[in-house]
């Protein structure tokens, strides 16, 4: 490179000596301008156009890329003026040391960067894969950032100050117990991280639900420090990765993953609408194809019980007789197996709880056939729909607490009409 500044030395011989110092300083910062322009606006933006024709990838691709490629431009200028600082004439050493350390520095500085952007790219290339959901490295990547960023650090204060890099980190381990209580929350992050990788506990898309941290929704984003979700309201909740680990939580993968979904609710019905059928309404509800073999079934049972009664000399009293809560009961469950939204391979109950102050509780237990959130609470409710309309067909009914029961009282049970198109008659309470 003197040879470049030979003809400026030349005519400027006249001319004191820093005169020429300070005209080669010049010549070089021009120098290094012209380079810095030159390789941005000719060799970035091919590169950039060359990497903007290729087909695969998306726009944040394309801008990751640049962004490597403009932080590696940043270097050839800086290069340029680390070189030439020992070809100016007159410069004192120790100015000539602290513009080659600052430019080295830099080149650190700028080739750091460049690498956390490239695993930016490796991380968007990576979520691209069928398993990313299952296995995301983003919480790696960022502890590789954190490596990445002290290692640039420590060169660049040991370029700064003139000194060997493995001076700074023999200092390192008497600044071991300062640096655990600055990274605390990292290394904390870090085993859980780990820990809910190797366990298996959390994916991206997973449904969570937290009440110790307002979440309950779908998992967007498992990072080194925090894990996002988004709320069925669109709100983000953002919890630390170690409360994940320290608090319970209730992940919904395994309903998703089985294919069907929980219906757990009750029917309250009147204790006082129970009551045995009569051989008329017996013979009503014969009509129904579900109950047919149930009500014949019983018929049998029970007329083989009686009449082993009758043989002992008991009274009629002691005989056994169908209910309307035990008949409504067993077309609740085969209404439930011959239903095709409800999945047959799964537990199917239809239980009565214990009564108390609100009736009795009939409780449904099943599971239905789509785990998506609309269709399952469509199911759900053409079920109870059917329930609660046909229930006064078994002369039975539901317990509601009413506000004013003044003109409630002495009310008369009124059973709907009789279908006159064929379907079951309704029942009469006797």
């Amino acid at each position: 490179m003197e040879t470049l500044f030979a003809p400026l030395k030349t005519w400027l011989a006249p001319y004191p000596p820093w005169v020429y110092s300070l005209a080669a300083a010049g010549v070089l910062l021009l120098a290094a301008f012209a380079v810095n322009l030159l390789t941005r606006y000719i060799l970035v933006r091919g590169l950039r156009k060359i990497l903007k024709a290729l087909p695969a990838g998306d726009a944040e691709e394309h801008d990751i890329r640049g962004a490597i490629v403009s932080r590696l431009a940043n270097i050839v200028p800086a290069l340029v003026l680390s070189c030439g600082a020992s070809v100016i004439p007159d410069v004192h050493d120790t100015l000539e040391t602290i513009i080659r350390n600052v430019c080295n520095a830099f080149i650190v500085l700028t080739s750091a960067l460049a690498l956390a952007r490239m695993l930016d790219l490796i991380e968007l290339l990576y979520r691209r894969r069928p398993d990313a959901a299952t296995k995301p490295i983003k919480g790696y990547l960022q502890l590789l950032k954190i490596f990445l960023t002290i290692v640039a650090v420590i060169l660049m204060i040991a370029m700064l100050i003139n000194r060997n890099p493995l001076i700074l980190l023999s200092g390192l381990g008497a600044m071991a117990a300062v640096l655990m209580l600055i990274f605390q929350d990292t290394l904390l992050s870090l085993v859980a991280s780990i820990q809910l990788g190797t366990n298996d506990m959390v994916r991206i898309g997973d449904w969570i639900e937290m009440p110790s941290q307002n979440a309950d929704g779908n998992v967007i984003e498992v990072a080194l420090h925090t894990v996002k979700v988004q709320n069925w309201d669109k709100t983000i909740t953002t919890i630390p990765v170690r409360k994940l680990i320290t608090d319970s939580f209730k992940n919904w993968r395994g309903m998703q993953e089985s294919g069907g979904r929980r219906i757990k609710r009750a029917l309250y019905l009147d204790q006082r609408s129970v009551r045995f059928l009569s051989d008329s309404e017996i013979r009503r509800l014969e009509e129904f194809v579900l109950l047919n073999d149930y009500l014949e079934r019983k018929r049998r049972e029970l007329a083989e019980w009686n009449a082993r009664l009758e043989a002992q000399g008991a009274k009629p009293i002691n005989e056994r007789r169908v209910t309307n809560l035990g008949t409504f009961r067993a077309y609740v469950e085969l209404y439930l197996r011959s239903n095709p939204n409800i999945r047959q391979d799964m537990t199917l109950l239809v239980r009565q709880l214990q009564p108390g102050v609100s009736g009795i509780p009939l409780e449904i237990y099943c599971f239905t056939a789509s785990t998506q959130w609309a269709v399952y609470e469509g199911i759900q409710s053409d079920l109870f729909d059917h329930l609660l309309a046909i229930l006064p067909v078994f002369g039975l009914r539901v317990f509601q607490q009413c506000s004013d029961t003044s003109g409630m009282t002495g009310l008369p049970f009124r059973p709907p009409p009789a279908d006159d198109g064929g379907g079951p008659p309704a029942l009469s309470r006797e």
